[in-house]
């Protein structure tokens, strides 16, 4: 197969791209070849020439719809892509919106509904967690800086400010929340989402529903070393009962299709609040891959109609640890995708 994958940046916040390449190449049930798409000249996963076979540049997706389809129909009659595997929050709701024509094309997708994707949104969070049965933490949408002023009061201290696609960060007083405020919205945007703290550990599941009610894979992991901006730059493969049991509900009572994130937070007394839903393959999912549950494979099979076995087990007490490396890279190839959208 071709296989189109984007998010191949690797900033301080990684993007999953290259670890979703890296669980299609050691796929065991088909050989595959990798299609980059890419947003920036400096995502380093277009220099990996044993990954990536090529990379093409694609507009922003605050450039519409219809850019991104133009620009796909071009790589399409380049490279009659099999599978388009978008890994960023920010760029699906154009491809849920483009499958119906990229699927007439021949470009098979394989992503949750319109309706899954936009009602387990942050600021939705507090009305899915009471429609599903599911303990969230209690949180507001926000507009203006003032309209948190008063809620230290109903949630304490520190607050979460998060930002309606990415970011985190804690407040402990109004200066702060106000600066992270400013500083999150002014990159992506508002609504700001004020949400309250719970002290515990940090837990995450990734995992893929078949669309139908039914967990195909799903690997819960404990963040050992989180950077600045919560996420994980370290973890461990568990096994938590309670939180397999909390990510069979969600995927049974909104029939998810296609992978996720489940961002859990365990309190004191051992239970669960879920914090965020990512509707995509979170950054770490290789450990996924290394402890037995190659969701990307599973995911591609999924998209392409063929049948698919759930996984039941994994491995327990694996590790992930994240590093990086300085790739040495032509000035000409640089150029090449800076100029030319391609390399």
């Amino acid at each position: 197969m071709t296989i189109a994958v984007t998010g191949l940046n690797a900033i301080d916040s990684p993007g999953p791209g290259v670890a979703v390449i890296r669980g299609l190449l050691e796929a065991e049930s088909f050989s595959c070849r990798i299609i980059g798409l890419s947003y920036e000249s400096l995502e380093p996963g277009i220099y990996m020439r044993d990954l990536v076979s090529k990379t093409y540049s694609i507009p922003y997706p605050s450039s519409g719809m219809d850019a991104l389809m133009e620009r796909l129909q071009y790589i399409h009659q380049q490279e009659k892509p099999d599978l388009i595997i978008p890994n960023f929050d920010s760029e699906l709701y154009s491809f849920i919106k483009l499958a119906p024509r990229l699927k007439k094309m021949g470009i098979h997708t394989f992503l949750p509904t319109l309706a899954q994707f936009e009602e387990r949104h942050k600021v939705n969070l507090p009305a899915f967690g009471e429609k599903y049965g599911l303990s969230v933490p209690r949180s507001k949408a926000v507009y203006t800086a003032n309209e948190t002023l008063s809620l230290d009061r109903e949630y304490g201290w520190p607050l979460v400010v998060k930002g309606k696609y990415y970011d985190a960060s804690l407040a402990y007083n109004h200066e702060q929340v106000k600066a992270h405020f400013n500083r999150i919205s002014a990159k992506w945007g508002l609504p700001i989402i004020i949400q309250e703290f719970v002290h515990g550990t940090e837990y995450n599941v990734t995992g893929l529903g078949d669309g139908e009610g039914g967990v195909v894979a799903a690997v819960p992991m404990r963040k050992q070393y989180i950077t600045d901006k919560g996420k994980a730059w370290g973890g461990i493969s568990i096994d938590d009962k309670k939180a397999l049991a909390l990510n069979a509900q969600f995927v049974r009572e909104t029939k998810w299709r296609g992978p996720y994130e489940l961002e859990l937070m365990k309190d004191k007394s051992g239970n669960y609040f879920l914090l965020e839903i990512n509707p995509r393959i979170p950054a770490w999912i290789y450990l996924a891959v290394g402890v037995g549950q190659n969701i990307p494979e599973a995911l591609a099979r999924l998209a392409m109609g063929w049948p698919t076995d759930p996984f039941t087990h994994y491995e327990v007490g694996k590790m992930f640890v994240r590093y990086s490396w300085d790739m040495i890279v032509d000035l000409a190839a640089f150029e090449q995708i800076s100029t030319k959208g391609e390399l």
